[in-house]
């Protein structure tokens, strides 16, 4: 029996109790280490190592080089751990608040802003999503080769789209009564689904809510500057409605969308690439810096 741990770092729990709603590995896989129902003092050796939340300590440092010794495959898993940007800790005035010296008894020194976990280590999969599906994580600890994720969660959504139908402003995101099965683009809603990796079966949009892009960019745009992400979606909105393009962009950087919305422009990044050449000097050499490929991405 394959034998795989979960590190948390610092994130919400909300991926490793998306991973208990699963019970298919159960019968194949033993989870040895998982902060938030085991006790272990360390990561034993293990066949995979899931990896969630971002670096935003001195303490995620440790720990993650630690773990990652231990472990066949790393496989960074949700939002924070792939993109960082969905943590508060990315925000300046945020930062400046934790690392006065007034807040920072007996705390783990913060590092000056969040980071992705391959910024520190090799990674060997990525398994987007804030959180992963349960389904998901069984695509990721399996491996499975029958696996692939749908190109954009708009495919996997079903809704119909009508050429008539052209709204001229935004709904707005809890406002105005969904119409079952038609497109929500179509309503007036700022769903962006068809520039988002599929894979999740549209759970979001289904229902009614439009999708954030919580599971990153699709396959089109994922190596890209996030700039062609942002291209891709105004490209949507402009065939399907006649909302100006002043208010779609209003919606794209608004608070309930920054916080996935910005995430992979680190491909972009002077800074970061700067980082992770600093960096490989410090890390263990059985795990250096690796790019991300694209095709390892549940």
């Amino acid at each position: 029996m394959k034998q795989f741990a979960i590190l948390q770092l610092s994130g919400c729990s909300g991926c490793e109790v998306s991973l208990l709603n699963a019970d298919e590995w159960l019968d194949q896989y033993k989870l040895v280490y998982m902060p938030l129902v085991i006790s272990a003092e360390d990561v034993p050796e293990v066949d995979i190592l899931l990896v969630s939340g971002s670096l935003s300590s001195d303490e995620n440092l440790y720990e993650l080089r630690k773990a990652v010794r231990h472990a066949k495959q790393v496989v960074a898993v949700g939002t924070c751990a792939i993109a960082w940007s969905s943590l508060l800790g990315t925000r300046a005035e945020v930062r400046q608040h934790f690392q006065a010296p007034a807040e920072r008894v007996h705390l783990p020194r913060l590092l000056r802003r969040a980071r992705p976990v391959d910024s520190i280590v090799q990674v060997d999969r990525y398994l987007p999503g804030c959180p992963p599906t349960p389904e998901l994580f069984i695509a990721a600890i399996s491996d499975s080769p029958d696996f692939k994720a749908a190109p954009s969660v708009c495919q996997e959504c079903g809704r119909k789209k009508i050429k008539e139908m052209r709204p001229s402003h935004l709904v707005g995101f809890l406002k105005g009564q969904v119409q079952p099965e038609i497109c929500l683009i179509n309503q007036g809603y700022l769903c962006i689904g068809a520039s988002t990796r599929g894979g999740c079966q549209a759970l979001c949009t289904r229902p009614g809510h439009p999708c954030v892009g919580c599971r990153g960019p699709s396959d089109a745009f994922i190596e890209k500057e996030s700039q062609a992400w942002f291209s891709s979606i105004r490209r949507v909105f402009t065939a399907m409605t006649d909302i100006p393009i002043e208010e779609i962009d209003a919606y794209l950087h608004s608070p309930q969308l920054c916080m996935f919305l910005n995430q992979f422009a680190d491909y972009a990044d002077e800074e970061q690439e700067n980082l992770k050449a600093r960096l490989a000097a410090e890390t263990a050499p059985d795990k250096v810096l690796a790019p991300r490929p694209k095709e390892k991405v549940m």
